[in-house]
């Protein structure tokens, strides 16, 4: 029977009897507004009411769970992700109600998320398969804020699981500020956020050994810039005759994003761009280790159902819920990204 077994990390198979072969996958998916229909006291969701602009109603909230659960599921193929990084979710009833109403409720899905300042009240979170990873903690890691003035801004998840063979792995799932008001206006708030984590995965390589990190989700920023290249070191993969380093920190897209036209999870006025991306710590690059993924393994997930007509620009745009106040009933603004990682358990 193929049973869904997950990571069996850094442990060394050297003059071990070579076991089973799985692959499985990762994702990362910044969803748009998933906002149930209710208002959510102290927090800033009057768009997405029945009665508002938007007209968000039960229907459309129901049609929008249909479609991630739809997208999740497509993402894995024939077995569902392992573990999905989401942003933009409301509150702890619409991560109830994706897991247990929508076709993800045969997945065996349990999830995690954060409880952040944000005055939209949107978070991250964190949606894994419970028979391969036991939670062992999980902690809403605070962004400072970069002036005194500043609006608080989502915190980052940082979860730890119990693999099957007893070892560890360190999640983070991130959603950094926005560009809004422009991209090096509101940088700082990047950095800020960048820093926060660079800090959390620094200090996970003092208390472990081999300490394996998985870093996903929307930065809103691109490879090459100041909070991803400089402040959290993220670097492109290196040629097989290169050095790899087990605890750096590597971005699986970057290449992919850098010198490929039309790459990207996000389209802005045209062009195609990657602001979601998936860091790994080097180790994780290993052929050696039990655990494995490469640059060849990771993708923008790009299906033709999540594409519409560009009427503007020309080519496809993803197909999103709404185009200004005009409802679609689409998926979101954003693709999914994707690795594939091979275990030997």
């Amino acid at each position: 029977m193929l049973t869904f077994l997950f990571f069996c990390p850094y442990i060394y198979l050297y003059g071990q009897e070579k076991k089973d072969t799985l692959t499985f996958r990762v994702m990362s998916y910044n969803v748009e507004n998933l906002f149930d229909c209710k208002h959510d006291s102290l927090k800033n969701d009057y768009e997405f009411l029945p009665d508002a602009v938007r007209h968000w109603n039960y229907a459309k909230y129901r049609k929008k769970l249909d479609n991630i659960a739809r997208v999740i599921v497509a993402a894995g193929e024939w077995t569902p992700p392992a573990l999905v990084a989401m942003c933009e979710i409301e509150n702890d009833s619409v991560m109830r109600d994706l897991t247990q109403y929508s076709v993800l409720r045969e997945s065996g899905y349990r999830y995690v998320m954060t409880q952040s300042s944000d005055e939209r009240g949107i978070d991250v979170a964190l949606l894994y398969q419970r028979n391969c990873f036991k939670l062992l903690s999980s902690q809403s890691l605070l962004v400072a804020k970069p002036q005194n003035d500043s609006r608080p801004t989502r915190d980052i998840l940082h979860v730890c699981g119990l693999l099957l063979n007893k070892d560890t792995l360190d999640v983070f799932a991130v959603h950094f500020p926005s560009r809004s008001g422009g991209a090096k206006e509101s940088e700082i708030y990047r950095i800020t956020a960048a820093k926060r984590l660079k800090a959390a995965a620094d200090s996970l390589y003092r208390i472990r050994q081999h300490a394996q990190i998985l870093i996903l989700g929307d930065f809103n920023d691109y490879p090459t810039d100041k909070s991803i290249r400089q402040i959290l070191q993220a670097e492109v993969p290196p040629p097989a005759s290169g050095t790899l380093h087990p605890r750096k920190l590597y971005h699986l897209l970057a290449n992919k994003a850098i010198c490929q036209k039309d790459f990207g999870s996000y389209k802005y006025r045209g062009e195609w761009g990657l602001l979601d991306h998936i860091i790994v710590s080097g180790n994780l690059l290993d052929p050696n280790y039990p655990l494995y993924t490469s640059e060849a393994k990771a993708d923008v997930f790009q299906r033709p159902f999540l594409l519409t007509e560009d009427k503007k620009y020309g080519g496809k745009q993803p197909f999103r819920t709404y185009y200004g106040m005009k409802y679609q009933a689409g998926y979101s603004d954003h693709l999914p990204v994707w690795t594939e990682f091979r275990l030997i358990y």
